[in-house]
């Protein structure tokens, strides 16, 4: 099964941070754009 979400990515002193509106308290943090979104999609697994 493949499901699609929104990504909110902004970056903060060296930090990316990203959280994702369609599922509540998923969010994730990395040094680049790529661990960030890793980290984000597996908050999201956890969740759902």
């Amino acid at each position: 099964m493949h499901n699609e979400f929104t990504a909110i990515i902004e970056q903060d002193e060296g930090w990316f941070i990203a959280y994702c509106p369609e599922v509540p308290g998923a969010n994730g943090q990395g040094r680049t754009k790529n661990e960030c979104l890793k980290n984000l999609c597996e908050a999201i697994a956890l969740i759902l």
